[in-house]
């Protein structure tokens, strides 16, 4: 479940649809999240095969995580604002164009340095992508079901983690693992062909200005809901991204258990998808706090958990489970947000880009320390916490805020 809050479109501004063209006009938006996602776990999964391929370590294959998702953390925002004038068509035609010759050309890459810059390219449209999506979504669809709508454009990267990142490492076993991004180019293709179809020109609504939109996003609620999700959430990619060589080397068993493995945090993001929806309507923003905790306990017992098939199974179906962060802050975002409704959903990705980029580098440090595959789950619970703290500041500040409405309100009656 993803909430996304936002002002209605202008109906005159929105061509007729049939449920039949907003169905196919989703499909493609779900088409284009499966896409990205794909691209973006793919390292994971193939980091044996990239390691003998391009003869480097595996934190080095880290890094490659890590440069995809600061371009997340640069393009969100900067794609956005850029793109504020542009009409949405216009904007997701672009993004998708962008994506393929980034994913195209990390496919051909030469070496391990052509393949850091192009990684970080490639993630420049992500966050933007699904921040336009997200809001193409909403103007297409009945007002009682806008909802549903954004919820099916950010099912396309649950199922790139639940099966395209699987599929992914599996055929990376079979071909050279270049084939996984050059298939993922053909795909952003395919979405961009699909949306010049079927999506009408009509779907913008009203134009936001990049400067109001920059003065109602920065304020403190907005920073502090981002910092909860780029760190809390990092220990989840801290374990994610070294799993292929954890369960090679301490859980011991043959490379063709690794994609079921990947698929374990499938399975948890998307029932933490719907139990992150569950708590932020009973709890708001307090729903994070029971996420965190979770992550921690977790996150320790990895480490134990990691020495045989049956228990890391069930760990990575657990630390999946941190998936059910992503639906509480974006609703929280998207309640503190205000005016900047454009760059606060796509800065949402760029924040948990941020996670995906701590997680691997800050894993990969205790691994060349020495420390073993298994301290990524020490990496991540410390980060869960680190993250706790900020929630904890956050609410702090929330009920400083509310004291002084509270003493005024009282003052008028």
């Amino acid at each position: 479940m993803t909430s996304v809050s936002v002002s209605p479109p202008d109906p005159s501004l929105v061509p007729e649809l049939t449920a039949r063209q907003v169905g196919l006009i989703l499909f493609a938006l779900t088409l284009g999240g499966f896409a990205i996602g794909t691209s973006e776990f793919a390292s994971m999964g193939l980091m044996p095969n990239m390691v003998a391929s391009l003869g480097v370590t595996e934190p080095q294959v880290g890094h490659l995580i890590s440069a995809y998702a600061l371009g997340v953390v640069v393009g969100a925002p900067l794609l956005a604002i850029i793109g504020a004038g542009w009409k949405r068509k216009t904007l997701l035609l672009a993004l998708m164009a962008f994506y393929a010759l980034g994913n195209l050309a990390s496919a051909l890459g030469p070496d391990y340095g052509s393949l850091l810059v192009f990684r970080f390219i490639a993630g420049l449209p992500h966050g933007a992508y699904f921040g336009v999506a997200a809001l193409t979504a909403v103007a297409i669809s009945p007002p009682d079901k806008r909802g549903r709508a954004v919820s099916l454009v950010m099912l396309g990267l649950t199922l790139a983690i639940l099966i395209g990142n699987p599929l992914a490492t599996w055929l990376g076993q079979v071909v050279d693992w270049r084939w996984i991004y050059a298939a993922v180019a053909l795909i952003a293709v395919i979405t961009a062909l699909l949306l010049m179809v079927w999506l009408p020109a009509g779907v913008d609504g009203a134009k936001a200005k990049p400067l109001d939109e920059l003065r109602a996003f920065n304020r403190l609620p907005v920073w502090q809901a981002l910092g909860i999700g780029a760190i809390g959430f990092a220990g989840m990619f801290s374990v994610f991204s070294y799993l292929a060589p954890t369960m090679l080397e301490v859980t011991r068993v043959p490379a063709a258990w690794i994609p079921l493995g990947l698929a374990g945090f499938g399975v948890g993001g998307v029932i933490g998808n719907f139990a992150g929806g569950w708590l932020f309507d009973r709890m708001k923003l307090r729903g994070a706090w029971v996420v965190l905790a979770w992550a921690i306990v977790v996150l320790l017992l990895f480490p134990m958990m990691a020495h045989s098939l049956p228990t890391i199974l069930l760990a990575t179906v657990a630390i999946g489970l941190m998936g059910a962060l992503g639906p509480i802050l974006q609703s929280h975002l998207m309640d503190v947000a205000g005016e900047a409704q454009t760059l606060a959903a796509a800065s949402h990705h760029a924040a948990f880009n941020t996670a995906n980029a701590l997680g691997p580098w800050l894993g990969g440090m205790a691994i060349t320390a020495g420390y073993g595959w298994t301290s990524t789950g020490y990496v991540g619970a410390a980060m869960a916490l680190a993250g706790l703290l900020i929630y904890l500041w956050a609410r702090r500040t929330a009920q400083s805020s509310v004291r002084p409405a509270i003493v005024a309100c009282a003052a008028r009656t």
